[in-house]
């Protein structure tokens, strides 16, 4: 009896909340639910004054007086005698991200579908109505859905099946023949249709971006061991150049060293054998001193005169001019040309270094056009750089103020320490900062002539005008202000350009695209000039001052 009981458990289980019947009703339709599922499902359809069925969907008018089926319950009360009532397991139950079943009472399932006919959401054993009964068997089904209240018109509380074109949003169909009619309406179907063969070609667009992309990242990659594979080269035999050079040198210091040593033992040697002889001459010279003394205290003249000449006699003295002393001055000359030596290896480095340094140029990959030029202030001030002036390229009669960003000429020159970087007949100054990528600076200036320049470093310092002043050589481009005009210098190569008086001038720099443009800055900027060339050089931001003029490059940060 027990085994039949569990056998048809099931169907003593309420469609709605799916645990054994709890006072149970029957329908006219045959089917069963517990008394306080079905009166809550009837009270949902009130306002509708029209009642059905949760399983089958059968339509009930009135709505139905309900009696409890003592039956049922009967069978029920034994069932729960038996213990044989199971409850779902927790991982079945709807959490607070789960989509819950919308017919189950008390702790809701999760809900496996969701029906866009219904609008409502369904567990498995709600579902089953959807597989079981043929006009249910037409519904749409999707995955569970949080949305499907976004399918009822706010307005007319139907379904939204007609999309309005010309207000470009869902619409039910009184909306159609309401407030959008006369607008250009298609169903909701139709209008999806549409929009899928818009949302394929997007990704078949997409796609092939993908495609190009992975094109793009694949030669990039390439790029990226090409340079890593030329870089490392690179290292390797400047390396071996350089050990080669070092192991050079070790050898002429080892050289020099033993060529000192060899001297300085020969010289010692001749200078040791000088000096025994000597000394092997005093000790001659002494005792033939002391026969001369016993000589001298002998009393007998006979005797005397007679021991006389051969006491007296002396021998050869050495040759004292074979001693040659130069203190301090032995190996002099040779330190002196090994200093001399060294001061032409730094020479050739200097020189030849710049031209090292500028063939490491900067690996320029891009895959798409260069950016826009900026067109406002605040455009231009995305690229703001801090820039402040070298006093040791200033020409000395140039003050620096304000932490080194103004520079005031001067009559009487400054004392300034020497260096080989200060600029000595052109009064003119270079900033500290080196310019690359994109860059932007103002520059304040009086109305006396100022020159607004950028330059590269290896620009000279000592030459004549035209190799050290601003705008006179290809090192370097100038703009020239006057009260009233300006005029644009390169090469020796000047342009007279037409503007107003403006005290403050912008210069953008965009060294990797090779722009350079300077700018009258008031209320509004206003293109003075522009320079389209190929930059090969980090470059810095320079001024010339005439005389009592006065520039300060303007804080932007």
């Amino acid at each position: 009896m027990a085994q039949g009981i569990k056998l048809d458990q099931a169907n003593f289980s309420c469609p709605i909340c799916l645990d054994l019947f709890n006072e149970p009703v029957t329908l006219p339709c045959s089917h069963s639910y517990c008394m306080s599922c079905i009166k809550e499902h009837f009270n949902q359809e009130d306002h509708k004054g029209i009642y059905s069925c949760p399983h089958c969907r059968q339509s009930l008018i009135p709505r139905p007086f309900l009696v409890k089926n003592n039956v049922i319950a009967s069978v029920v009360g034994q069932l729960k005698k038996t213990g044989l009532q199971a409850a779902p397991a927790d991982h079945c139950y709807a959490g607070p991200e789960d989509v819950a079943c919308d017919f189950c009472t008390g702790r809701k399932l999760k809900a496996v579908k969701s029906c866009l006919v219904c609008l409502a959401s369904y567990c498995e054993k709600h579902l089953q109505p959807h597989y079981d009964v043929a006009p249910l068997k037409k519904h749409k089904l999707v995955e569970p859905s949080e949305k499907l209240q976004e399918n009822i018109c706010s307005r007319h509380d139907e379904v939204m099946k007609m999309f309005c074109r010309t207000d470009q949003q869902c619409i039910c169909y009184l909306c159609s023949v309401d407030e959008h009619k006369g607008h250009d309406t298609v169903s909701a179907a139709a209008e999806r249709t549409e929009r899928q063969r818009e949302l394929e070609l997007s990704r078949q667009q997409i796609q092939q971006r993908i495609q190009d992309r992975d094109k793009d990242v694949k030669l990039l990659q390439q790029e990226v061991e090409a340079i890593n594979g030329s870089a490392d080269k690179a290292v390797e035999d400047t390396e071996k150049i350089f050990t080669q050079l070092i192991r050079l040198m070790e050898r002429r210091r080892s050289d020099v060293k033993q060529q000192i040593r060899s001297q300085q033992e020969t010289e010692v040697s001749r200078v040791k054998e000088l000096q025994e002889k000597l000394e092997q001459e005093i000790t001659e010279l002494k005792r033939k001193d002391a026969e001369l003394k016993l000589l001298s205290h002998t009393e007998d003249h006979t005797q005397f005169l007679h021991n006389y000449p051969s006491v007296s006699a002396l021998s050869e003295a050495t040759d004292s001019s074979s001693i040659n002393i130069h203190p301090l001055r032995y190996f002099e000359d040779v330190t002196a040309a090994v200093s001399e030596l060294r001061d032409q290896l730094q020479d050739v480095l200097t020189q030849k270094w710049t031209n090292v340094s500028l063939t490491v140029t900067e690996v320029d990959v891009s895959l798409s056009q260069p950016e826009p030029e900026p067109k406002s202030r605040t455009e231009f001030l995305q690229y703001a750089c801090q820039i402040t002036l070298d006093p040791n390229t200033a020409n000395t009669h140039l003050l620096l103020l304000k932490e080194n960003r103004m520079v005031v000429y001067m009559g009487e020159e400054q004392k300034y320490s020497p260096h080989p970087d200060r600029f000595e007949f052109s009064w003119q100054v270079l900033s500290r900062e080196s310019l690359t990528g994109r860059c932007y600076w103002e520059v304040e200036r009086s109305r006396k002539g100022v020159l607004v320049a950028v330059a590269s470093k290896t620009i000279s310092r000592a030459g004549d005008f035209s190799e050290c002043v601003f705008g006179q050589n290809d090192k370097s481009w100038a703009l020239d202000c006057f009260q009233n005009s300006y005029e644009f210098r390169y090469n020796n190569t000047k342009t007279k350009i037409p503007g107003k008086w403006s005290s403050r001038v912008g210069v953008y720099l965009d060294h990797r695209a090779g722009i350079l443009s300077f700018y009258s800055v008031s209320e509004t900027m206003t293109l003075l000039h522009r320079v389209q060339t190929t930059f090969t050089q980090p470059l810095h931001a320079g001024l010339w001052l005439s005389e009592k003029a006065m520039a300060e490059i303007y804080n932007l940060k």
